[in-house]
């Protein structure tokens, strides 16, 4: 029905619309009308129908006009963006082209980039950009590393300020050092690290002569001496082989802590300077006078007073050298107890060659030089002889310039009892003190009359020593008496 109603109000509709009015059954408005007028009476159709229409037609002018207010400038940006349609579209339509042109090579690009930068190849820019980041993942780690020199210098240097007893900075350097050295023998390759092993080598050098130098100390003991010496076996391991190499016995440092206590020895008996520049005094007169005088009394207007002031150098002279020759070997046996234990087997052979007698055998012309360096002797068999010589050359030099028998006798038991000290230590030179008073003077009476004054001082000796040996064993004092004679003690 709406078809039919729709073809008899068309020429109606054709007064109010320039257009061709479409089909009903097109429009779902107009049809919904339509089937809505079949439904009116002709009296609705005539009274009620406009009204409704002019209230519709109404309503529809206010919609039409708030919405006309409420998207005036949209709808004026839609108008000006519908002007420039026409333009834009051709340019759209040449980039779409021009993309669509480019995207091949695109992808050419970024296939060879993902080829190029794969982490299952091998990239110069990957591999220095993961050193980038991994630098900046141990910055830290890198800081404290360069910070080594620094602390290693730092503990080095407190060490040497307060001296032997610094065992906390002297452990916290050789720690350090210990810790580079590690990471030198992990990362030998690493120019960083073989930079700082450098500079911690410089500064394990001074710390070896700090080392060195607390070894000359005046004050040294046994304790401080031990871990000194330790100490210089972490620093310096080489000074702990042998003198050829083979790491026997105490190796280099026996020689290195002898050298160091006899400097320490010569420098303490350089204090003795003034007294020894008197006793040279009284030798000079001695040896311009044309014959040595036969009493210790001065002569008439002479400076010669009978050899007081060499009596003076030497009493002192003997008793530092005693207590400090004690304190060296005495120390160095309780350092190195295996060199002490290897010089037993050599005491009897240097003494006898100091003395110019006859040695033990030699080695024969067979023996290779490998074996004469591996058979060289320790360095206390070769220092006891030494100290003996050292002793020796000051009493041949100024002894004879003491004339008074019982000075004489006086300072030949202090000889003795030097002997005696280091004797308990198996450095005992007694046998060569006879030769003592064969040189101290050039006449024959007088050389008997030194003779005999040296045996008297070593019966006194002997029978003193037997006499102390015998209380001490709970013997007689008779006993003891009887037995002085023949007793030899090192004490």
């Amino acid at each position: 029905m709406a078809d039919p109603l729709y073809e008899l109000l068309t020429p109606y509709l054709d007064k109010f619309s320039s257009s061709k009015p479409a089909s009903a059954s097109a429009d779902a408005v107009t049809n919904k009308y339509l089937e809505r007028l079949h439904t009116l009476s002709l009296s609705s159709l005539t009274s009620q129908e406009p009204q409704s229409l002019a209230q519709s037609s109404h309503s529809t002018l206010l919609s039409i006009q708030s919405l006309s207010s409420r998207s005036n400038a949209a709808i004026i940006a839609s108008a000006d963006h519908f002007a420039h349609l026409e333009d834009v579209l051709p340019h759209l339509a040449e980039e779409a082209s021009r993309l669509r042109t480019e995207i091949p090579k695109l992808d050419e690009r970024a296939a060879t980039f993902s080829t190029t930068y794969s982490r299952s190849t091998e990239n110069e820019v990957l591999d220095r950009r993961k050193r980038a980041l991994l630098m900046e993942r141990n910055a830290d780690r890198l800081s404290d590393i360069l910070d080594l020199p620094n602390l290693l210098s730092s503990a080095i240097a407190s060490s040497a300020a307060q001296g032997a007893s610094s065992t906390a900075s002297y452990a916290a350097a050789l720690d350090l050092f210990s810790h580079i050295k590690r990471l030198h023998l992990l990362y030998a390759d690493s120019p960083l690290i073989t930079s700082i092993y450098a500079q911690t080598e410089s500064a394990m050098h001074d710390l070896t002569s700090h080392l060195i130098a607390a070894l000359k100390s005046q004050s040294i003991k046994l304790a401080s001496g031990m871990r000194t010496v330790g100490w210089l076996r972490r620093v310096a391991p080489e000074l702990d082989t042998g003198a050829n190499g083979t790491g026997s016995r105490e190796g280099l440092l026996g020689y290195l802590f002898l050298l160091c206590r006899l400097s320490t020895l010569v420098t303490t008996l350089s204090a003795l300077e003034p007294l020894k520049h008197l006793a040279n005094q009284e030798t000079d007169i001695r040896l311009r006078k044309p014959a040595r005088p036969t009493t210790s009394k001065a002569s008439n207007g002479s400076a010669w007073h009978g050899g007081q002031q060499s009596e003076r150098y030497l009493k002192r002279y003997i008793e530092i050298f005693r207590e400090q020759s004690f304190a060296i070997i005495s120390t160095y046996k309780s350092i190195f107890p295996s060199a002490a234990d290897a010089q037993t087997a050599e005491d009897f052979k240097l003494p006898f060659k100091s003395a110019g007698l006859k040695s033990l055998p030699t080695l024969t012309n067979q023996t290779s030089q490998k074996e004469k360096a591996e058979d060289m002797p320790s360095a206390l068999s070769t220092f006891s002889p030494y100290l003996a010589d050292l002793l020796f050359d000051t009493l041949q030099e100024y002894l004879p310039n003491v004339l008074d028998k019982t000075s004489k006798e006086s300072l030949f038991t202090q000889v003795l009892y030097c002997a005696g000290s280091l004797g308990r230590l198996g450095g005992d030179f007694s046998l060569m003190l006879p030769m003592l008073s064969s040189g101290l003077t050039e006449e024959s009476d007088e050389c008997e009359n030194e003779d005999e004054s040296w045996v008297d001082v070593m019966k006194k000796h002997r029978e003193l020593a037997g006499r102390l040996e015998a209380l001490a064993s709970g013997v007689g004092p008779s006993k003891g008496a009887d037995r002085g004679g023949s007793v030899r003690v090192k004490s």
